[in-house]
């Protein structure tokens, strides 16, 4: 099996080298490759990712910010990988756990893995991000059924056949509510394991906005309501 990491960047140049050289310094089960999609960045991040000289990291870039679930779209498109993960670029998540995620697969336990975080004092810059995070995440279990512990997490690790398949609009961060209404529309169950996680504050660059968890609820809305696919005539 070989695993494709997907790294969306828009100007991180704080931050994108370290966390490429983490994720290269992870000991993987399996064969890996790092795609990096540069959504547009107007500081110093396209230089430094030209300085990187691994056979194993990818770079695509977008000439103008077209958002997360855009750049995730292009890496898609690039990688070669059986499975893919979804990696940002702020150091809030650790790559050391992707191994963990890739457990329940190899072991044939599971074939998509979500990341669940714990939020405490420790790892989240404010109260009504995580009450956010956590009334998404309640909506899809109600309209669903279902009982997810963390709907918002970066740590998604699916077979990249199944992520093409689902053929996510959502330009933004949309995307992460899109790609799981629409595996929960299939009956599809991600396999939970915990995470650790660190979130950054606004000023140290963190993007999403309350807006984007009005958006996630009507994405998730929408994907529950949306007429099933007509079955072909026989």
């Amino acid at each position: 099996m070989k695993l494709s990491i997907l790294m969306p960047v828009y100007n991180e140049e704080e931050r994108v080298a370290d966390a490429v050289k983490q994720a290269l310094d992870v000991t993987y089960p399996c064969e890996t490759e790092i795609v990096i999609v540069d959504d547009g960045s107007r500081d110093g991040t396209a230089q430094l990712l030209d300085s990187i000289a691994d056979e194993r990291v990818k770079v695509a870039v977008h000439p103008r910010n077209r958002g997360k679930g855009a750049a995730i779209r292009t890496a898609v498109e690039q990688a070669s990988g059986d499975y893919m993960v979804i990696l940002d670029a702020d150091l809030e998540y650790d790559p050391q756990d992707i191994p963990r995620l890739l457990a329940p697969v190899l072991e044939g336990r599971a074939k998509v893995v979500y990341g669940n975080r714990t939020f405490g004092s420790h790892s989240s810059f404010s109260f009504w991000y995580v009450m956010g995070n956590k009334a998404v995440t309640t909506a899809a279990n109600v309209l669903f059924n279902c009982y997810l512990g963390d709907l918002e997490t970066c740590f998604k690790l699916m077979p990249i056949e199944l992520y093409r398949s689902l053929d996510v609009r959502s330009a933004g961060f949309g995307m992460e509510a899109e790609v799981t209404g629409k595996l929960l529309r299939r009956r599809v169950r991600p396999y939970e394991v915990p995470i650790s996680y660190r979130a950054r504050t606004r000023e140290e660059g963190k993007k999403i906005t309350w807006r984007d968890g009005v958006e996630a609820l009507f994405i998730l809305t929408r994907e529950r309501i949306r007429p099933a696919p007509q079955q072909p005539a026989s």
